[in-house]
């Protein structure tokens, strides 16, 4: 253990980070709840994640806006072929889901194999970098989510029916899973919201978890020296856990 790895201007900017990502997903993750398609967050995820594979593929520098606008055009790409697939096939949705998930992540594992350093795309893709977002990120991470946020609010994303749901999902994604990658992406949706079933103020309560999930997580990581993104991910699941518990003997299950 090394009390001396919390330094605050590393630890800082990443809490933030996790906090944008739940300011979108823990709302959109009671509806993917309510709609039974768990799995929407790993597709989408891993479809804007093959649209900066293919832009690395075609040699467009990392970080750049044409980068970023191949993610969000691939996720947006996903998000209408799910919205077509849902009215169509509504009852196969969660397998189809599946499908295009395995069909995003075995096309990227085929783009990155001639490249020598493909391993470390693939893993930086996965579990994310959230120890090395600067500011700048953030900055632009904070406009989408606060755009994205009075969609939700407003429900302008509603009034476009099943694309206006896909199509919000797929900006909150791509703008989050390049920071935090797809493994947090995915628990940042899902965990807060389904270890909150059945509670008042839901909302709240799965941003709490969600906030000491990412806080417990960061500690951890540094203190231990452990990567990061997996330790977040478990952090989330404990503290989910215990909280249910904690709910389950106060109230009695929900």
């Amino acid at each position: 253990m090394n009390p001396g790895a919390l330094d605050l201007s590393i630890l800082w900017p990443a809490l933030v980070a996790g906090l944008l990502v739940l300011a979108t997903h823990v709302p959109l993750g009671t509806q993917v709840l309510e709609r039974g398609i768990v799995f929407i967050d790993l597709a989408i995820a891993q479809i804007a994640g093959l649209g900066v594979i293919a832009a690395d593929a075609l040699g467009m520098p990392g970080g750049t806006l044409a980068v970023q606008a191949a993610a969000v055009c691939a996720a947006l790409a996903g998000a209408g072929l799910l919205a077509w697939t849902e009215k169509r096939a509504g009852a196969q949705q969660e397998a189809l889901i599946g499908v295009l998930f395995v069909l995003a992540a075995s096309t990227g594992v085929l783009l990155l194999a001639s490249n020598p350093h493909g391993g470390e795309h693939l893993q930086d893709l996965l579990v994310g970098q959230i120890l090395w977002v600067g500011w700048p990120q953030l900055a632009a991470l904070a406009a989408v989510t606060a755009v994205l946020l009075v969609a939700i609010a407003l429900r302008l994303t509603a009034r476009l029916g099943r694309f206006g749901f896909y199509a919000t999902f797929a900006v909150a994604v791509t703008a989050s899973v390049q920071l935090v990658g797809v493994y947090l992406v995915f628990t940042s949706l899902i965990v807060p919201a389904l270890a909150t079933i059945g509670t008042r103020h839901r909302v709240a309560f799965a941003y709490a978890i969600g906030a000491i999930g990412y806080a417990a997580g960061l500690v951890l990581s540094a203190l231990l020296d452990l990567p990061s993104g997996p330790t977040i991910v478990c952090a989330l699941a404990a503290v989910a856990l215990v909280s249910h518990r904690i709910r389950a003997f106060a109230w009695g299950p929900a």
